[in-house]
C-alpha cells in the first residue's frame, strides 16, 4: 500500500489506548494494514478515477483516496476473517492475528475495521459509493459461502464451472469491478457498463494465478505459505481439472487428504499431492485460461476507456491491468 494512503487508513484508527487491553485492541486493528500488501485493488481505483479526468490536489481526488482507503480496509478486515475462515497460518510472511491473538479477538478487530470501512466511505462522500460498496460486499460474501460450504461439505463432485461461479463472485466484483466503478464515481461518472464483463474476466486471470502461485511461486514475495491451498482443502481449477485424470490411488490419495481436518493432514501425503500437480499439465491448463480470459477482459477494457478523458492514464490503466492478471508475485 502506498505510504499516504496508509497513512489515511491509520488516520482513523485509535492508537493509544488508556489501559493494556485496549493498547492490545488499537494494536490488532493496525496490525493488517501496516504489515503492508501490494494495495492492488486502490491502485486500481485511483487509476480509474485518473483515467476519468480526475486530476491530483482537487477535491474529487480526496475523495478518491478515501474511497481507497475504505477499500483498503475492506480487504484487511476481510482477510482477518477470511484467515480464521481458512484456518490459515500466516498473512503477508507473519503469523495470522488469530494465531497471535485467538480467533475471539481476532473476529472482534475484523468487526471494528469493518465499521472504520464505513466511516472511509462516509468521509469520500461520493453518490453512489455508499451502493458499490454494499454490492462489493454482497458479492464477495456469496462467493465465500460458496467455497466454505464445499470445504465444510468436503465436496468434491465439482466441474469448472462450479470454481469460475465462486471466483466470480469472490474474487472478480472486488478485486476489478468494482474499483472501476468507484474510480468513475468519484469523477462523478455514470461507470461503463463494460467495467462487469471486462471486471469479471480479468478478476477471474487473477484468481487463476494467484492459484498458480500458491503452487510454485517465491513464499517471501507471494506472502502466504506455499501449498497452503492443499492444507486447507481449496477447490481450484488446477486441482479439478486434475482429478478428472489423476491415476486412482493418487486421486484415493488426495480424497482421503482433503477428507481430514488442516491438523490432521500428513505433510509428506500433501507434499507428494503438490508434486503430482506440478508435474501434471494441470497447471498450464489453468494458466492457458487464465491468459485467454485476461485477453478478453483486456479488449472490453480498452472498449470502455476510448473516449475516457486522460488517455495516458488509460493506458497506464491497461498496462497494470496486464501485469496483475499475468502476475510473478
Amino acid at each position: 500500500m502506498r505510504p499516504d494512503l496508509l497513512s489515511r487508513v491509520l488516520s482513523l484508527l485509535p492508537e493509544h489506548g488508556t489501559r493494556p487491553e485496549y493498547q492490545t485492541y488499537y494494536d490488532m486493528l493496525r496490525d493488517y494494514p501496516k504489515r503492508g500488501g501490494k494495495g492492488i485493488r486502490s491502485e486500481l481505483l485511483l487509476a480509474s478515477a485518473r483515467a476519468h479526468g480526475v486530476a491530483k490536489n482537487t477535491p474529487q481526488w480526496e475523495a478518491a483516496l478515501w474511497l481507497a482507503a475504505a477499500l483498503e480496509l475492506f480487504q484487511n478486515w476481510v482477510l482477518i476473517h477470511d484467515d480464521i475462515e481458512d484456518d490459515s497460518e500466516e498473512r503477508r510472511g507473519q503469523p495470522a492475528l488469530h494465531r497471535l491473538h485467538g480467533i475471539p479477538l481476532a473476529i472482534n478487530a475484523g468487526d471494528a475495521l469493518h465499521a472504520y470501512m464505513w466511516a472511509a466511505v462516509h468521509k469520500a462522500n461520493v453518490p453512489g459509493g455508499m451502493d458499490e460498496f454494499l454490492n462489493m460486499i454482497h458479492h464477495t460474501a456469496k462467493g465465500q459461502h460458496l467455497d466454505l460450504c464445499w470445504v465444510e461439505g468436503r465436496r468434491w463432485d465439482l466441474v469448472e464451472e462450479d470454481y469460475l461461479e465462486m471466483v466470480r463472485q469472490k474474487t472478480a466484483y472486488y478485486t476489478v469491478v468494482i474499483p472501476l466503478r468507484l474510480g468513475a464515481l468519484a469523477a462523478g461518472v455514470a461507470p461503463s457498463e463494460q467495467f462487469t464483463l471486462a471486471g469479471l474476466a480479468l478478476g477471474t486471470a487473477f484468481q487463476i494465478r494467484d492459484d498458480v502461485l500458491n503452487l510454485e511461486g517465491d513464499a517471501a514475495k507471494y506472502g502466504k505459505e506455499i501449498g497452503g491451498d492443499l492444507l486447507e482443502g481449496k477447490r481450484t481449477m488446477i486441482v479439478l481439472h486434475w482429478l478428472r485424470t489423476a491415476p486412482a490411488a493418487q486421486r484415493q490419495a488426495f480424497l482421503k487428504q482433503m477428507g481430514l481436518n488442516r491438523p490432521d493432514k500428513d505433510l509428506r501425503t500433501i507434499a507428494d499431492i503438490h508434486r503430482w500437480l506440478l508435474e501434471s499439465g494441470s497447471v498450464a491448463y489453468a494458466q492457458d485460461y487464465a491468459y485467454a480470459r485476461a485477453e478478453e477482459g483486456l479488449t472490453l477494457l480498452a472498449q470502455a476507456f476510448e473516449a475516457a478523458p486522460n488517455q495516458q492514464a488509460a493506458g497506464e490503466l491497461l498496462n497494470a491491468m496486464r501485469a496483475l492478471a499475468t502476475r510473478e508475485a
